[in-house]
């Protein structure tokens, strides 16, 4: 992998941020012919998608993102990353969420099972995702999309039918607690819980791919992800210049355009005074909500889980009943520290075998806090785990943990550790980072904004880059038909 520093050297297109989406506008940029530039300020590319060994150089932990059913947008299945290498390990279990005691919450990958283990609400719940999951693709497609053109009509009803019914307070719940707790735990994903309209819908987008292609984890790391994008980056002429921070726009003024992989509080920074009065205006009204803070542990056996089928998950929530963790996600929200914090844990290990080494496993957790939050969170994290599983606390061998204002300091799109780079509400969704008919596009001539601000928002789906470049291939060189990604 070539990392170079310097100018840009006839460079035709810059990408600032090599995050998921800075990494897939450069690949449809440079698959495009134009000569590339990608500039980092960490001393690694990836973003969200690094991995890292923390403590023992025989484990390796994903320092962000862990879990990816995401990696069912466009982008990457035309981009092809099961073709290229990347193998994925899907359990049957996609997510689960204990309740009281041995009972849990299980969302299988296989539909019907999960219908029978709701008992009460199976019924209720294969109607609002059986008709998702058959129609997974399209569906998938319509919520990633630029959220600019109008949607295909039979899954925008699909959708909408249940966005409405679902996430508008008319919405009665589910008649029992194992439904209820699996679909707030979802859509708390997004910071948010039902009934907001928002946090309904990536609840309905990341649970229907539950039962669809399923929660995966790719074999050696998020960061393998990262890995495939560069590789056909620099096999079509790109390169790469990492701890070279941009600054200032006018450092890149040779080139044609630029994509920049920042939230609005970063173009802000290295454009000043260039921006409109009015638009900087609009961009500094850009809000930043519930924020994450991550914790990290080495293990010497998995998680010893009350109820053994949380083992089998790929991913386990832990948010106590619904209406608990609607209490504690709102309180977050509202920037109040609560005692009980939304949990996500995930145990690669136990999922890929390359991840654990030696009687020795990765434990990957964050949780819901507010946003600029200074406490370490290992003691938070680690409480919650051990009243779901009596004894972790007794196999843990070592861990760290980065408190949701230190967060910013991994990668300057979380601010005050938003991870989802603005908050997800009914209008922001919509109409992030501003009300503009091309949200990616920026006053300046061939300046473009390309992260998880701008539609379709947050995750690791590469279409905030897929979509912007299009922009700038259409904008700036007339280029309407997206390039071949196979």
């Amino acid at each position: 992998m070539r990392r170079v520093r310097g100018d840009l050297d006839g460079a035709e297109a810059a990408v600032v941020g090599t995050g998921p989406n800075g990494l897939a506008a450069g690949v449809m940029l440079a698959r495009s012919g134009l000569r590339v530039h990608l500039y980092e300020a960490a001393e690694t590319p990836g973003g969200g998608l690094r991995s890292a060994a923390l403590f023992d150089e025989s484990v390796l932990h994903d320092v962000c993102s862990a879990v990816h059913p995401l990696t069912a947008s466009p982008f990457f299945r035309r981009f092809g990353l099961l073709r290229r290498g990347l193998r994925l390990h899907t359990p049957e279990i996609s997510y689960a969420h204990p309740l009281n005691g041995t009972d849990s919450a299980l969302a299988w990958r296989d539909l019907d099972r999960t219908r029978a283990h709701l008992g009460q609400d199976g019924p209720a719940w294969y109607r609002m995702m059986e008709p998702l999951v058959r129609h997974s693709e399209r569906v998938t497609d319509l919520l990633l999309s630029d959220q600019r053109r109008p949607p295909p009509w039979p899954e925008a009803a699909l959708v909408a039918g249940r966005v409405l019914r679902h996430g508008t307070p008319f919405f009665r719940g589910f008649r029992g607690t194992r439904a209820a707790a699996l679909f707030a735990g979802v859509a708390a994903h997004a910071g948010g819980v039902p009934p907001d309209p928002a946090a309904t819908a990536v609840g309905l987008l990341l649970g229907h791919l539950a039962h669809a292609g399923g929660w995966p984890i790719p074999r050696g790391g998020s960061r393998r992800i990262a890995d495939l994008l560069l590789d056909d980056l620099l096999a079509h002429g790109a390169r790469l210049h990492t701890r070279h921070p941009v600054d200032d726009l006018r450092q890149l003024r040779s080139a044609r355009v630029v994509l920049l992989d920042v939230v609005p509080r970063g173009l802000l920074a290295m454009a000043g005074s260039l921006l409109p009065d009015d638009y900087r205006r609009r961009l500094e009204r850009y809000r930043h909500g519930t924020a994450a803070a991550k914790a990290d542990f080495l293990v010497s056996e998995p998680i010893p889980w009350t109820d053994p089928a949380l083992g089998e998950a790929g991913t386990v929530h832990l948010g106590d009943g619904p209406a608990a963790l609607r209490a504690a996600e709102r309180a977050t929200r509202r920037g109040e520290r609560v005692r009980n914090p939304f949990v996500l844990v995930s145990e690669p290990g136990r999922i890929d075998p390359t991840r654990a080494h030696g009687g020795k496993y990765p434990v990957w957790a964050y949780c819901h806090v507010p946003n600029g939050d200074t406490r370490d969170p290992v003691e938070l994290v680690r409480s919650r785990i051990e009243y779901h599983a009596p004894g972790f606390s007794d196999t843990v061998l070592d861990s760290t943990g980065t408190s949701a204002a230190r967060l910013a300091e991994y990668d300057p799109n979380y601010p005050g550790g938003d991870i989802s780079s603005g908050t997800v509400d009914p209008v922001q969704a919509l109409l992030r980072p501003t009300a503009r008919l091309n949200p990616y596009a920026t006053p300046l001539r061939g300046v473009y904004l390309c992260s998880a601000a701008t539609p379709p928002g947050p995750g690791v789906h590469g279409m905030c880059g897929y979509w912007a470049a299009r922009a700038a291939l259409r904008g700036e060189f007339g280029v309407r038909t997206p390039p071949p990604l196979d």
